[in-house]
């Protein structure tokens, strides 16, 4: 029996969902004339098939390695990646898991179609790029949009040309949205800060962009990229365009942004499209040159400029970077001034009432205090890890097993409902099917429902997953100890919890704190000791990939 898994992707969120499906159907059907067994499925939508930063692909080569499958069927090549690298990687993942690639286009996948396929993929992407950028300028220099999508205070216009054929760029003026940008100019240029702005704003409820809450870098934005509503030249009645490029960083798929040199720049004048006057256009930007000349050229005490440095110094540039969450709103807590932490929502938005902050250096020594409490010897761990690793793996294998039985009686009374409706177009029918038929429909609903609410299912955690934590935990005791291993010690920190959720206590000053993650819920299971009255061990709120 030949064990196969499914994979589908789609790129653009202009596609749909059911791209998916009709993918995953015609795999199935082949692996149906086939004979071959379908195990699982794997997808990611609306995600680039340029990046390996997606969970399907992720997922799917997690599996492969535990050896889940025999073969990964899929539509084509390029579904699994555009990119030659990542189709060459993942061909050699999979083949040194004993997987081999069957897509429906070009059958079983070979070196020889790693090579040209994936040759032939990314002069596709860089064609397509090309031809998109392209036809955005000659859309820009015409006096429409270059992208899809309207800026805040205008909305698409949707509309069709003699042909019937749409016609695209074409935006017109929100007026509710057009007095907020207007009222963010005259404030800002009459002293208030973006922060004091995006505070009153949240407090009115005002929506801010995409109907989510203002915070000072959607109104601050950056003067030489253009962004901002401060910055948005389309508001003096100006379209500009390719002012930055995105590059994608290879080592972690994010995009990240370039400004292009002013002489690529495109303008186009939209006068029908303006919001700002231009008296108040240059005011603003008059008190923006102001703050530039008093921090100087390279805005180097600003908030931009500090967020360079951080970008250079590869951040998490604190032990606890990232892994910090308010637990009253459930968002980000980072540094604030040089040695605090505290609440973003409450300081950039405005929209949670954790006002309470609290030292660098003691949330660090109670979270390190905490850990080391608990792990007492990487031995210790190791053991805990194992067993948890067996039951996991041994629930998941007792709820595949209850879950196939399902599926095969819900196809036999599928297949029986079939052959009554069959029956009864050939003309044999007969009262009895009537009543046949009612049972095998309570049946059928039975099973569904019992399928339903079935515990869902949760990654198997890999044999060697002892070993894993037993090194990390290990890595992270010699960083502690080394003067110099800060960064090598918050790397190995990451590994062993997922985060740490922060809550005011009823006293003054008083914060609670919880540290969550696979490996917490685990020792808090193995240990069944009772915890600290400072550090709480809670298990993941969900399971982890």
């Amino acid at each position: 029996m030949i064990r196969i898994a499914l994979y589908a992707r789609y790129s653009s969120e202009n596609q749909r969902d059911a791209s998916i499906e009709d993918q995953l159907r015609q795999c199935r059907e082949r692996a149906e004339r086939e004979g071959w067994t379908v195990v699982e499925s794997y997808s990611d939508r609306a995600i680039s098939g340029s990046s390996m930063f997606r969970a399907g692909i992720r997922a799917l080569l997690a599996d492969a390695q535990a050896g889940r499958f025999d073969m990964v069927l899929s539509e084509a090549l390029n579904r699994i990646s555009r990119d030659q690298e990542d189709v060459a990687a993942v061909y050699k993942r999979l083949r040194f898991a004993g997987v081999s690639i069957v897509t429906l286009s070009e059958g079983e996948i070979n070196e020889l179609h790693v090579g040209l396929k994936g040759t032939m993929n990314a002069l596709f992407i860089k064609d397509l790029a090309i031809k998109t950028h392209r036809g955005q300028r000659g859309r820009v220099e015409a006096g429409k949009a270059g992208s899809g999508k309207a800026a805040y205070g205008y909305r698409v216009v949707h509309q069709l040309d003699a042909n019937g054929e749409p016609i695209r760029g074409e935006r017109a003026i929100v007026e509710d949205e057009a007095e907020v940008v207007r009222r963010i100019f005259r404030e800002y240029a009459s002293g208030r800060s973006p922060k004091e702005i995006a505070f009153q704003l949240n407090r009115e409820g005002v929506p801010g962009p995409k109907k989510r809450p203002w915070i000072d870098a959607m109104i601050r934005g950056n003067p030489v990229a253009g962004t901002g509503i401060l910055n948005n030249e389309l508001y003096a009645g100006v379209l500009a365009w390719n002012r930055q490029r995105f590059i994608k960083n290879p080592e972690t798929g994010t995009r990240i942004s370039r400004i292009n040199p002013e002489s690529e720049w495109i303008r186009a004048e939209v006068p029908h499209l303006r919001i700002v006057d231009d008296a108040l256009w240059q005011a603003v930007r008059e008190r923006q040159r102001g703050i530039s000349a008093l921090f100087g050229p390279n805005l180097a005490n600003t908030r931009e400029g500090r967020a360079k440095r951080l970008h250079l110094t590869n951040r998490p540039v604190t032990l606890l970077s990232g892994l910090l969450t308010c637990g009253c709103c459930g968002g980000r807590i980072s540094m604030v001034m040089t040695d605090r932490y505290a609440c973003r929502n409450h300081l950039r938005k405005g929209i949670c009432d954790n006002a309470r902050t609290i030292r660098r250096d003691e949330i660090e020594a109670r979270v390190l205090a905490g850990l080391k409490e608990k792990l007492v010897s990487s031995e210790a761990v190791a053991e805990a890890v194992c067993a948890y690793a067996k039951e996991t793996n041994r629930l998941n294998r007792d709820r595949r097993a209850q879950a196939d039985v399902g599926q095969k009686a819900l196809q036999k009374i599928e297949r029986a409902i079939a052959g009554i409706m069959a029956a009864i177009e050939d003309g044999l029918y007969q009262p009895s099917m009537k009543a046949r038929m009612n049972e095998l429909e309570r049946d059928k609903a039975e099973i569904i429902a019992r399928m339903a609410q079935a515990p869902a299912d949760v990654p198997d955690v890999h044999p060697n997953i002892a070993n894993v934590y037993r090194r990390n935990v290990e890595r992270f005791t010699e960083a502690l100890n080394d003067p110099d291993g800060g960064r090598e010690a918050a790397e190995a920190l990451r590994s062993l919890i997922g985060e740490i959720v922060l809550t005011p206590g009823p006293k003054r000053g008083e914060v609670h704190a919880e540290l969550r993650g696979e490996l917490m819920g685990i020792l808090a299971f193995a240990t069944d000791q009772k915890p600290k009255q400072n550090i709480r061990f809670m298990p993941p709120v969900a399971s982890c990939a």
